[in-house]
C-alpha cells in the first residue's frame, strides 16, 4: 500500500484548520499543476458542499503583489530589441540576428540578479571592472577598435538593463525577475485581513520568494509545510536536504514554534528499485514502454504512474514507443520547439523561399532536395496528395529549375492539393513581410484543419502545429509594430533566433491516464511507480553548463546560485520522486559514444552506495539483441507462383545473357528484379551515375554509325561522326539525363568523359582504317533471339538480348560489345567449359557466348570465321579483345556445343523447383 502523498496530508490538514470556511484559505504551491491534484483530493475527503480555497503558484501570487503582467519570452526579446536600438546610434545598430545572440544571455542575468534581489549597479560595475583589467598591460595601456566596442558594450550593460527595466514597467509588463523585485518593493502595501496563506511544497527559494513568505509568516499570515524526509535533514552532507536544512536553520528566530512541519519517513519503507542500462536514447524509449505494458499486465493503475523524462527530447520516442493498452496520457512538460517537426518544416519553407530568391532573384530558382524535403515532409505528405510530382521530378533528374516550371509539373499530375500547394510555393518577392508569415500562418491553419478531421489520435501533432502558429502570430504582432523585418533574410533571422525561446505545450487530463513529465513537473507530486529515464550526468543532473555573462565566482560572492545549487535542486527532485514511490525504475544510456553519450548518473551510484534495508535493489544491463552471426543470408523457397513466373519468362521474353549472370553474381537479386520485377524507385541524379554514362555513350554511337550499316567505314565517315560528336552526346545526354543539370559541377566533367570516350572510340577506328583493315557495319543495337532445348530442361527454353554491333573486319565475322568499364584480354579466357557457369569471373564471357550461340541460331553459321569480343573504352588500347578458348579465339559448333551444355545447366538450377534462391555474397 502506497503511503500517503504529501497532497493528501496537505488536504487533511486544510481540512481541519480552516472546516468552518475554507474560502480564507490561500493555499501556494510550487507550480500550477499540482493544484488541480489538491482540488480533486479535497473535493474527494469534503462531504459538504462549500467555497473551495483560492489555490496559486508561487508566481501567480508573486504576479499578483506586483501588479504586473508577465512578458512571454518571445515578445520579451522584441521589446529588448526597440529599447536597444532607441539607446543606439543608427550606424552602431546591430540587426536582430547579431543582437538576439547575446540579448538572450543578458536576459538571463538580468532576471537572476532581480529574483536574488542583487543591487544591480553594484554587479554591473564589478563586471565592467573585470573585462577592463583582463585587458590592462603594465607596460602600455594601447587599445584596438575590437577592445574599445568590448568595453563600451559592458559600460552600456546597467543602462540597458536599466532602460528595459523602465520601459517594461511602464507598459505594465515584465519578466519574471522583475515581477518579483517589483512585488518586494510592493509587499508592505500588500495586505489581507481575512486570508491565511499556506505555503507547501516548497524545496529551494530564491532571496525574493524568501522574503516574501517570511513576511506573511512574520505577519501571522502564513505557514509553511515542507516535503522533506527526515534521512535527508539529518544527512548534513546529503544535497537533497540541502535548502530545507538551511531553511529550518534560519528561519527559527521567525516560526511560531519549534515544530517543523512537516518531515516524514517514507523514504527507508520498502522499494523496489530496477537501475536499467541499455544503450541509446531509442533503448530507454523501448524498455519504458515495455515497464508500462509490464506495470498494466501486473494490476498497476496507470494513475498512479509517473513516466519522468530526464532528457525532454525523449517524448516523441517514448510516445512511439508506449503500448495501445494506454488509452489515457497526460503529458505535462515543456517540449523545446527546436526539435517540433512542424518547426522544422517552417525552417525548410524558409530555407527554400530564401535560397530560391539569392540564386536568381528572376527565375526563382528551386533545388530539388529543397522542394522534396517540404512535400515528403511528414506533415505534409499525408494530405498533399503530392506523390506524382514527387516522381516526375525523380524521374526526370530536375536539380535546378525556376518556380514556373514547378506550377508546370504540378498541373501535368491528376490531383494535388490545390490550395496548400499554392500556400507552399508563391512567389515571396512579390509579397510584404507581413504577407509572408500570414502565408506561413496560413500553412498552420491547414494543418490544424486537417489533423482535426483525423480524430483524437492527433492532439500531439496538433499541439506541436499550435506552437508554431502562436510563434508566427508574434511575429506578426512584432512586424505590424516596430517594422524592423525588411527582407525575408530578415524573417529567416528572426525566425532562428526565437525557436530557442518557445515551448510546446501539451493538453491532456491529468488525474486520469499515465503521467509523462518533466523533472520539474514532478514538484509536489507522488506515484506508486516511478520510471525516470536519461539518469545520466550530463542530463540528470544536468551538469555545469549554463550561458551567462555573471563568472562563477562572481556568482558565488555575491549569492547566485551556480552549478552547484542546480545540483542541489536536481538532487532534491530526484530523490524526492522516491520518497512514497514502492516501484521504481531507473534508465540510463550505457553507451559512451555518440551524441546522447554520457555516464551514469551520481545519483545511482549514491543510491547504491547508501542502499537502504528495505530498498530491493537489481542492477540491469538490456543489450540490444545481437544475432549469432552478423547476418543470414536470405533464402526463398521456390513456390508455385514463382515457378510459374519463370516459365512465362523461359517461354515468353526468355532469359537475357545480363540477367543469366545476374543470377550467377546473386541469384535473390535475380529473385527480386526479375521473378517479382521490383526496381528501385526513381530518385534525382544529382550527379551523373555510372550506369547513366553507359547508357549515353551507347547511345551516341549507335546514333553516329546509323548512316553507315552496311557500309565500309572510311577515314572520311570517321570525320563526319568526329564532327557531329558533340552535337549528338549533347542530345544523348538531354534525353537520358532529362532535366538534369549538365552544364557545371561534376555533371559538366561527365559529359565531357563521355565525349572524350566517343571521340577516343572513333580515334580507335581511324588507326585501325589507316593500318589497313576493312571495316563493314553490318548491324547496330539488334535484338538476337534463341531456344535451347536439352534433357536436363522441362520444356525449350527462349533467350533474347540485344548486341551493341556486328561487323565484317578483314573476312571474319565479329559480334562486339562496347563496355564502359575496364575489360582486359585474359577475363575472356577459358581453359575448360566444366563449371564454367558457376564462377563469377566468367560472366562476360558467358554474356559473349549468348550472343553466339542465339546469332547462329537466328543467321545460322556464317562462311567467315566468327569471333565474339569486347571493346573496353578503358582499355583501348587492347582494341578488340575476343572470347577465348584456350587459345582458340573463333566461335566453332563445338564451342557452341560446349556452351549450351553449360547454359543448359545454369538455368536447370534457375527453374529446379527444390533450388531454393539464396543469397550470395560478392
Amino acid at each position: 500500500m502506497m503511503a500517503k502523498t504529501f497532497l493528501q496530508t496537505l488536504s487533511g490538514k486544510i481540512l481541519a484548520n480552516y472546516e468552518d470556511d475554507l474560502s480564507r484559505a490561500v493555499i501556494v504551491l510550487p507550480n500550477k499543476r499540482a493544484r488541480v491534484f489538491l482540488l480533486d483530493i479535497l473535493r474527494k475527503e469534503w462531504s459538504e458542499t462549500n467555497f473551495a480555497p483560492k489555490i496559486a503558484s508561487i508566481e501567480e501570487l508573486i504576479q499578483e503583489i506586483s501588479g504586473i503582467r508577465s512578458v512571454d519570452s518571445i515578445e520579451l526579446l522584441f521589446e529588448f530589441y526597440d529599447v536597444y536600438l532607441s539607446m543606439t546610434e543608427k550606424e552602431d545598430q546591430q540587426s536582430f540576428d547579431v543582437f538576439s545572440g547575446w540579448a538572450k544571455i543578458a536576459i538571463q542575468d538580468f532576471n537572476e540578479i532581480d529574483r536574488y534581489l542583487i543591487e544591480p549597479t553594484y554587479i554591473f560595475s564589478y563586471l565592467s571592472d573585470i573585462e577592463a583589467l583582463k585587458r590592462w598591460k603594465l607596460e602600455h595601456n594601447d587599445t584596438t577598435e575590437l577592445i574599445d566596442k568590448h568595453l563600451a558594450f559592458w559600460k552600456k550593460l546597467p543602462q540597458y538593463y536599466e532602460q528595459l527595466y523602465k520601459h517594461l514597467k511602464e507598459r505594465g509588463v515584465g519578466y519574471q525577475g522583475l515581477i518579483y523585485r517589483e512585488a518586494v518593493r510592493k509587499l508592505p502595501a500588500f495586505s489581507s485581513e481575512k486570508a491565511n496563506y499556506v505555503f507547501a511544497g516548497f524545496n529551494a527559494l530564491n532571496a525574493s520568494e524568501e522574503k516574501i513568505i517570511l513576511h506573511f509568516i512574520t505577519n501571522g499570515l502564513g505557514k509553511v509545510y515542507w516535503d522533506i524526509d527526515n534521512y535527508f535533514l539529518e544527512n548534513v552532507h546529503h544535497d537533497a536536504g540541502l535548502f530545507i536544512r538551511r531553511f529550518k536553520k534560519n528561519w527559527k528566530p521567525y516560526l511560531a514554534s519549534d515544530s517543523f512541519d512537516w518531515a516524514f519517513n517514507h523514504f527507508s519503507e520498502e522499494k523496489n528499485i530496477k537501475i536499467i542500462g541499455t544503450p541509446k536514447s531509442v533503448g530507454q524509449a523501448r524498455i519504458a514502454g515495455k515497464l508500462v505494458s509490464d506495470l498494466t499486465e501486473d494490476g498497476h493503475t496507470l494513475d498512479k504512474t509517473a513516466l519522468v523524462l530526464g532528457d525532454e527530447n525523449l517524448l516523441l520516442p517514448v510516445l512511439n514507443s508506449l503500448p495501445k493498452k494506454v488509452d489515457s496520457l497526460n503529458i505535462t512538460m515543456g517540449y523545446p520547439s527546436k526539435n517540433n517537426p512542424v518547426q522544422l518544416l517552417i525552417v525548410k519553407i524558409i530555407k527554400l523561399h530564401v535560397n530560391a530568391l539569392t540564386r536568381n532573384e528572376q527565375h526563382y530558382t528551386l533545388y530539388y532536395k529543397e522542394v522534396l524535403e517540404v512535400l515528403n515532409h511528414p506533415f505534409i505528405e499525408p494530405f498533399g496528395n503530392f506523390h506524382e510530382l514527387v516522381q516526375i521530378i525523380n524521374f526526370n533528374n530536375f536539380t535546378f529549375f525556376s518556380l514556373e516550371t514547378l506550377f508546370r509539373l504540378k498541373n501535368e499530375v491528376a490531383f494535388v492539393n490545390e490550395a496548400l500547394f499554392t500556400t507552399l510555393f508563391s512567389r515571396w518577392d512579390g509579397m510584404s513581410v507581413i504577407q509572408i508569415l500570414e502565408s506561413l500562418k496560413g500553412i498552420t491553419i491547414m494543418l490544424r484543419d486537417f489533423l482535426r478531421s483525423e480524430g483524437e489520435d492527433e492532439k500531439v501533432s496538433q499541439a506541436f502545429v499550435y506552437s508554431v502558429y502562436k510563434m508566427l502570430n508574434k511575429m506578426i504582432v512584432y512586424q505590424e509594430k516596430y517594422e524592423k523585418m525588411i527582407s525575408v533574410k530578415d524573417i529567416q533571422a528572426t525566425y532562428k533566433q526565437i525557436v530557442d525561446l518557445a515551448e510546446v505545450s501539451f493538453e491532456g487530463e491529468p488525474l486520469t491516464g499515465l503521467q509523462v513529465m518533466g523533472v520539474l513537473e514532478s514538484r509536489v507530486l507522488d506515484f506508486e511507480n516511478v520510471i525516470i529515464t536519461s539518469v545520466n550526468e550530463g542530463k540528470f543532473p544536468s551538469g555545469k553548463s549554463q550561458q551567462s555573462f555573471i563568472p562563477y565566482d562572481v556568482k558565488q560572492e555575491i549569492g547566485l546560485p551556480t552549478y552547484k545549487e542546480k545540483d542541489a535542486i536536481y538532487s532534491y527532485h530526484f530523490y524526492h520522486l522516491l520518497f512514497r514511490a514502492k516501484n521504481i525504475f531507473l534508465l540510463y544510456n550505457t553507451d559512451s559514444e555518440g551524441i546522447d553519450a554520457g555516464e551514469k548518473s551520481r545519483f545511482i551510484t549514491q543510491l547504491e552506495i547508501e542502499k537502504l534495508p528495505k530498498h530491493h535493489m537489481q542492477h540491469l544491463i538490456y543489450n540490444a539483441v545481437l544475432p549469432d552471426k552478423p547476418y543470414e543470408k536470405i533464402r526463398i523457397e521456390k513456390s508455385e507462383l514463382a515457378l510459374d513466373r519463370l516459365q512465362e519468362i523461359a517461354t515468353g521474353k526468355g532469359f537475357s545473357p545480363s540477367s543469366l549472370t545476374a543470377y550467377i553474381r546473386n541469384p535473390i537479386r535475380f529473385y527480386f528484379q526479375r521473378v517479382l520485377g521490383i526496381r528501385e524507385s526513381d530518385e534525382v541524379e544529382e550527379n551523373i551515375a555510372v550506369n547513366t554514362l553507359g547508357t549515353i555513350v551507347h547511345e551516341s554511337l549507335e546514333q553516329l554509325y546509323q548512316p553507315f550499316v552496311g557500309d565500309f567505314l572510311s577515314l572520311q565517315s570517321i570525320a563526319l561522326m568526329t564532327s557531329q560528336l558533340d552535337d549528338v552526346v549533347l542530345q544523348k545526354f538531354k534525353e537520358v539525363y532529362k532535366e538534369g543539370e549538365i552544364k557545371k559541377g561534376k555533371n559538366f566533367l561527365a559529359f565531357e568523359v563521355a565525349k572524350r570516350n566517343v571521340y577516343n572510340f572513333l580515334q580507335l577506328e581511324k588507326n585501325r582504317i589507316e593500318s589497313g583493315e576493312a571495316i563493314k557495319i553490318l548491324m547496330l543495337e539488334t535484338e538476337l533471339r534463341g531456344e535451347l532445348e536439352h534433357a536436363r530442361l522441362p520444356y525449350t527454353v527462349k533467350i533474347s538480348g540485344k548486341v551493341d554491333r556486328i561487323e565484317l573486319c578483314d573476312g571474319k565475322l565479329r559480334i562486339v560489345d562496347y563496355k564502359t568499364g575496364k575489360v582486359e584480354a585474359r577475363n575472356l579466357r577459358i581453359k575448360s567449359f566444366e563449371g564454367m557457369t558457376e564462377d563469377l569471373k566468367n560472366e562476360k564471357s558467358i554474356q559473349l557466348l549468348c550472343y553466339a550461340l542465339m546469332y547462329v541460331q537466328q543467321f545460322g553459321f556464317p562462311k567467315e570465321e566468327i569471333e565474339a569480343g569486347i571493346i573496353s573504352f578503358k582499355n583501348l588500347k587492347g582494341g578488340f579483345m575476343p572470347f577465348a578458348y584456350d587459345k582458340e579465339t573463333y566461335i566453332t559448333p563445338e564451342i557452341v556445343e560446349l556452351f549450351k551444355e553449360e547454359l543448359a545447366f545454369l538455368i536447370a538450377q534457375i527453374l529446379n523447383p527444390d533450388l531454393a534462391f539464396e543469397e550470395q555474397w560478392v
